[in-house]
């Protein structure tokens, strides 16, 4: 998913991200969800395959 697209759930979710970065917007979005804001932390065997951007991060 590109950042434009990015931006615009966050925007939807009331999150401010004009100026973050990919992964800090998917991180406030997946604690706006109630989610561990855990994209891209390096957990190999992540357990939250419901997470939307499960298939992204494990790349």
């Amino acid at each position: 998913m590109i950042v434009k697209e990015i931006r615009k759930i966050a925007r939807e979710m009331g999150i401010n991200g004009t100026k973050m970065r990919k992964v800090d917007l998917i991180r406030a979005i997946q604690l706006k969800e109630g989610n561990t804001p855990c994209y891209q932390t390096a957990i190999v065997a992540c357990v939250q395959r419901d997470c939307c951007w499960w298939a992204d991060c494990q790349k």
